[in-house]
């Protein structure tokens, strides 16, 4: 929205496209926007469509849904948000898609009290393809040291995930729950905390590694597609997704090796580029049309 307007575009947001005249269309998730996506091109098939790619439609969807391919195939720009997500679309489609990383304002960092705890926090709603208690079950055997704590922040979008959280909280003293929290007091907590954890199955490409990026978080991540497209192969805060020791041995070693925690800094510092608003603003300006017309 802001960086579109920023581009002099109005915009207007919509559940489904209700036929409304637009120069151009973007949607968000191919197979959800697929309907909206296909009716704005019958009524105006010399206008733009963009679709953006999710992490359920690239590594999902797009394998299994006719009508997500027939969005797909309809658009004139299809975007991910990451390069590594472009190889997962056919080879047919590669040549109009782009790789967009979402840009994030940042909040300063508040630095960690040598005397407090390792705080890993969780950010992102609560559902399967977000595996989110991963963090919760890696600190579950620790000693009650109080060496580290997770805290998550996220809205329940399974039922079975509250009842999960409830009984986490009750046998983990090292785990909170706070809740779904406005996105300016979730970069609060991001900000407060010494690691972020992303712990996705599957990722088309986390808004809380680009926040934690930008704020200059260390980052312990899955190495899925989504968050090695957006840290890069060679980071050094990979864990095999779904593996609670592996995980659980990098958040020890955050604990008692001060260069290993360093060295993730260093590395989310000098991507910190990569989720500036303007590299984001100047790819957008280069992928949205000129007039709202397709190219003849």
């Amino acid at each position: 929205m802001r960086i579109f307007r920023s581009l002099g575009w109005n915009v207007r947001i919509a559940r489904t496209y209700d036929g409304e005249p637009a120069d151009c269309i973007v949607g968000l998730h191919a197979k959800k926007s697929a309907k909206s996506i296909l009716a704005f091109r019958r009524l105006y098939p010399e206008r733009f469509v963009i679709v953006v790619l999710t992490g359920t439609d690239l590594y999902r969807d797009i394998s299994r849904s006719a009508l997500a391919q027939q969005a797909l195939k309809a658009a004139d720009r299809l975007v991910t948000l990451q390069p590594e997500g472009i190889a997962e679309l056919p080879r047919a489609l590669r040549k109009k898609t782009v790789a967009i990383v979402q840009s994030v304002e940042a909040v300063p960092r508040i630095a960690r009290s040598r005397n407090k705890p390792l705080t890993v926090c969780v950010i992102g709603h609560l559902r399967h393809e977000k595996d989110p208690l991963r963090a919760a079950y890696a600190v579950q055997e620790r000693s009650g040291d109080g060496a580290i704590r997770v805290i998550q922040a996220g809205k329940f979008l399974a039922p079975r995930f509250e009842r999960l959280v409830e009984r986490e909280m009750a046998r983990n003293p090292r785990y909170r729950y706070l809740g779904e929290l406005s996105r300016a007091n979730a970069m609060r907590l991001l900000a407060r905390s010494d690691v972020l954890v992303q712990s996705s199955r599957m990722e088309g490409g986390a808004n809380s590694v680009c926040e934690a990026i930008a704020c200059g978080i260390p980052v312990i991540a899955s190495r899925i597609s989504g968050n090695v497209g957006i840290l890069g192969a060679a980071y050094p805060g990979f864990y095999r997704s779904g593996d609670t020791e592996g995980l659980r041995a990098l958040l020890q070693r955050a604990i008692t090796d001060p260069r290993f925690l360093a060295t993730l800094r260093k590395a989310v510092i000098a991507l910190q580029p990569l989720v500036r608003p303007q590299r984001e603003r100047q790819a957008w300006l280069a992928v949205l049309p000129r007039n709202g017309q397709r190219s003849p």
